[in-house]
């Protein structure tokens, strides 16, 4: 979809999150923010965008429902909470959006929905399917499912692995407040809005820190790092006040709105997105500066000679980290062998791995084309 807008420039699918803090109230859900974002979508897509929204609300739904006036800490008491809320949230959404004649589709993950390449392509394949009918697609994490193993932790986090997922063009992330500030607007009467982040570094992470959330699990922080993932992988994201009047129509029509965060020229493809941001990693690696070199400046893969240290106990087709030996992170790949071969092979040339292991089923312990570098 054109725009003249450079940051909505030939974008045409977009994710959408909406954070607890915009939908909730302290009568519950708050029914007219949820009745603004579905007519603002319904009526992008009828502009030709592809929308899908993730939506938080239901645990703080639930929990004004039930009448508790804290979230308690007991697993099984906040699925509980989930499961009353989501019913109601998705409930709203469906008499809203059916308002402008769309229809929605409820969609509840867990991370290992999609830290497993099948699930993965399962869930982007459902979800293609549906835009493709033009039903609208509302995803949130399955807290009534979750354990501490398995949960995405935020859904600024679900919403990046979701737009990474779906090979969006840009993320919109609403809350409560305009976008990233200098301080916490709330509390200081001098803080500045920032317009746009072109480096996200340890000054900028600072400063979210200091910007709590009130009912959602993340506060700016999350924020921020759904949005250093993002920009990694090349794409923009937006952090805009969610209840603003007609924000996603302004945004999509070119009004600099909010925080942007402007993304890395090169936009990795989508198995490599998948390895970086939305695999769980299971150990790791430490390599010398030859294999350094071999792999920043030739695209190289890593072969045994390069490893110096193994941490952690994995299985082939896992995924792990790998870093310079002074600790600098370098990036994720999937391993041809487990912690216990490749700490037998480590420092040996490739014609040494059979004689030591019996077979050399690979020359690469992380073959180039399953390696993502995103620490650099």
């Amino acid at each position: 979809m054109k725009s003249s807008n450079s940051r909505f420039e030939n974008k045409k699918r977009i994710v959408v999150k909406i954070g607890s803090n915009v939908l909730t109230s302290n009568l519950g859900l708050n029914t007219s923010v949820v009745q603004s974002v579905s007519r603002q979508i319904s009526m992008l897509v009828d502009k030709g965008f592809e929308v899908v929204l993730v939506s938080s609300g239901a645990m703080a739904a639930g929990q004004k429902k039930i009448g508790l006036d804290r979230r308690p800490n007991e697993i099984p008491k906040r699925q509980a909470i989930a499961a009353v809320g989501q019913a109601g949230l998705i409930m709203e959404y469906e008499k809203a959006f059916r308002r402008y004649g769309k229809k929605v589709a409820q969609i509840l993950l867990t991370h290992d929905d999609l830290r497993h390449r099948r699930r993965y392509l399962n869930s982007r394949n459902t979800l293609y399917t549906l835009l493709e009918w033009n039903v609208v697609p509302i995803i949130n994490e399955n807290d009534t499912v979750m354990i501490e193993e398995i949960e995405f932790g935020d859904n600024d986090n679900l919403a990046a692995m979701i737009t990474l997922l779906m090979d969006a063009d840009i993320f919109i992330n609403l809350t409560d407040i305009d976008g990233l500030y200098t301080k916490d607007p709330r509390a200081n009467k001098d803080a500045e809005l920032i317009r746009e982040v072109k480096t996200i570094g340890k000054s900028i992470e600072k400063i979210a820190g200091d910007i709590p959330g009130a009912l959602g699990r993340g506060g700016m922080l999350s924020k921020i790092k759904a949005a250093k993932k993002l920009t990694r992988a090349g794409v923009p994201m937006i952090i805009a006040k969610g209840d603003r009047k007609d924000i996603l129509i302004r945004l999509c029509e070119g009004e600099k709105l909010g925080t942007y965060f402007i993304p890395d020229k090169k936009r990795l493809p989508s198995r490599k997105r998948w390895i970086a941001f939305t695999m769980k990693t299971e150990g790791a690696l430490y390599i010398d500066d030859g294999a350094v070199k071999a792999i920043l400046e030739k695209g190289k893969s890593l072969l045994p000679i390069g490893i110096v240290k193994v941490e952690g106990e994995f299985n082939v087709g896992a995924c792990v980290e790998f870093y310079e030996v002074s600790g600098n992170g370098l990036g994720r790949g999937l391993v041809n062998y487990s912690a216990a071969d490749i700490r037998k092979i480590a420092g040996l040339k490739t014609q040494q791995v059979e004689e030591r292991l019996g077979n050399k089923p690979y020359d690469e312990v992380i073959h180039r084309d399953n390696m993502t570098v995103t620490g650099v």
